[in-house]
């Protein structure tokens, strides 16, 4: 019995990078096959092709990387009923078990027995083909682009954090860090309706993305006081919430400083170390609330018809594109050029 094949970029170790013939999955009764349009290459995927290892996820086999996508629904399982051979769709990448505490109390992003794609031992989807389980494919409408689709993953993260901190329009949100996920925290916000944001970053090219997206200021806080600009900018006022997605130390410090008192902090970035110091004493005595952010939850669903309705057009943060055969150029790309490639896309079909 012959199989079908497809193409899929493979990390085979750290730095080698393959287009390789492999299995088309084969689909169980309850998933879709989706044929991937466009997956975009995210921090953790190039840390993986740089590292070959995240904490305690270590590429050990050949790793399919990519989590990032939208596709074509191709095949469809017999139980599925939700959806339809030729359905435009989004993935949200992590398939949870449904049965444990977590799943049960809707916050599934914290299940233990998450299989979330392009995570060590799980094969991901820069692929041409991928199976995935039907609750968790969104259809897109009409007027989405699938690029779009592929964005609502790192988008879903800005929305969890205006979740996680309570963020409503009349706050003073600070956003720290301005890769991925900070612009489209940007962007998050103003899905929220919020007008006052600022921004900090130490790179120049993302400090005027980020004005381009409609900050209200973007400060690079290596070159002024960030505590005296703020305060300049608010009259004094202060600011209410803050995210912080570079997982920088300083950053983390700074949110500390600058979020006024009863504020609320929402850690989404990782340190490259597990310990930074801060000042418990200035914690306390500010009454914040600080949140830890993991993924996401519950987003897929809002995101795509907050984004029918309004003007926002999280495409901007795409910076390049490749088709899968040129995979090793676009991850080079994405490894050596972090300044200015912001959101590269990669069209496995191409189209």
């Amino acid at each position: 019995m012959s199989v079908n094949t497809m193409k899929a970029a493979v990390l085979d170790k750290p730095l080698d990078m393959n287009v390789k013939d492999v299995p088309e999955p084969e689909i169980k009764e309850d998933e879709v096959l989706i044929k991937v349009y466009c997956i975009g290459i995210c921090g953790s995927d190039v840390h993986y092709y740089e590292h070959g290892k995240i904490g305690r996820y270590e590429v050990k086999e050949p790793l399919i990387l990519g989590h990032e996508m939208a596709g074509e629904v191709v095949t469809v399982g017999k139980k599925v009923n939700n959806l339809h051979k030729g359905d435009r769709v989004a993935v949200e990448p992590g398939v949870t078990c449904g049965r444990c505490e977590y799943c049960k109390e809707g916050r599934y992003n914290l299940c233990p027995d998450v299989v979330f794609m392009a995570t060590p031992p799980v094969d991901g989807a820069w692929a041409e083909y991928v199976a995935v389980r039907s609750d968790f494919v969104f259809p897109l409408p009409d007027e989405m682009s699938y690029e779009t689709g592929a964005l609502l993953e790192p988008f879903s993260v800005g929305m969890h954090a205006m979740n996680r901190g309570k963020i409503k329009p009349s706050d003073r949100l600070l956003i720290t860090g301005l890769g991925p996920i900070g612009l489209l925290a940007i962007q998050s916000a103003q899905l929220y309706g919020v007008k006052e944001i600022y921004a900090t970053d130490v790179v120049p090219y993302r400090l005027e993305l980020a004005k381009k997206l409609g900050v209200t200021e973007a400060i690079n806080p290596a070159e002024e006081s960030l505590s005296e600009r703020l305060n300049t900018l608010t009259n004094d006022k202060g600011i209410t919430a803050s995210i912080e997605t570079s997982g920088n130390s300083q950053a983390v410090n700074d949110v500390l400083t600058v979020t006024k008192r009863g504020g609320r902090i929402v850690l989404v970035g990782l340190p490259a170390v597990p310990e930074v110091g801060i000042d418990v004493t200035h914690v306390v005595d500010s009454e914040y609330d600080v949140y830890g952010l993991f993924r996401y939850v519950n987003t897929y669903d809002p995101a795509i018809q907050g984004l029918k309705d309004q003007q926002i057009d999280i495409e901007q943060v795409i910076t390049d594109r490749f088709s899968l055969d040129q995979i090793g150029r676009a991850v080079e790309k994405a490894s050596n050029e972090k300044d200015t490639s912001i959101k590269i896309m990669i069209y496995p079909n191409g189209e």
